[in-house]
């Protein structure tokens, strides 16, 4: 595998991490050095270990996860995506608002945006391609442009202000419905 295939694998792999990251940092919710470094590092972590686990596992897992694991993304995206709009129309939620820069959520979201390298690793793994290096370069690319959505996000926040937070649960819900098509509907066609 070329290192240019390498690259463009990475870019499409970090797609999903962008756009969440866009999403929470335009819903203002990753503000600072501290969370957007917390998103970004999670994000290219996980784009970086789901592959090499994805490759450990060979082709034992792959039969065992390839029927559903789209479906496993769809629900984590969609429930952070509905929590975040709910944390912004509901007032009494006040100091339990969501924050997906931490905890379980930041880590829901760090696995729903990496299960297709996990996939990848796999593809890899059968292949007998090595994965030291695929792997290196998915988990930059993802950190990278975790940032930059981190970045473009910030400066929406600004223009849209409070609903952007609800603009940004709907992207993740998009982003859900996506994986599932591009895995179902497309993946048939």
């Amino acid at each position: 595998m070329s290192l240019l295939e390498i690259l463009f694998v990475a870019l499409a792999l970090s797609i999903d991490a962008f756009a969440v990251s866009l999403a929470v940092a335009s819903a203002g919710l990753a503000k600072g050095i501290r969370p957007a470094f917390r998103l970004s590092f999670h994000f290219g972590f996980f784009q970086f270990m789901m592959p090499i686990l994805g490759w450990a596992a060979g082709a034992t897992l792959e039969p065992l996860i390839a029927s559903f694991d789209h479906w496993i993304a769809f629900a984590l995206l969609v429930f952070v995506g509905i929590r975040m709009m709910r944390s912004r129309s509901d007032p009494s939620a006040g100091s339990l608002r969501l924050d997906p820069t931490r905890g379980w959520t930041l880590i829901t979201l760090a696995v729903a945006t990496s299960i297709d390298a996990l996939a990848v690793g796999l593809s890899l793994g059968m292949l007998q391609i090595a994965i030291w290096t695929p792997s290196l370069a998915i988990g930059v690319v993802a950190s990278t442009m975790s940032l930059v959505g981190i970045a473009l996000g910030s400066r929406l926040q600004f223009r849209f202000g409070k609903a952007a937070q609800i603009i940004g649960g709907m992207i993740l819900i998009l982003i859900a419905i996506r994986i599932v098509l591009a895995h179902t509907v497309l993946g048939s066609a």
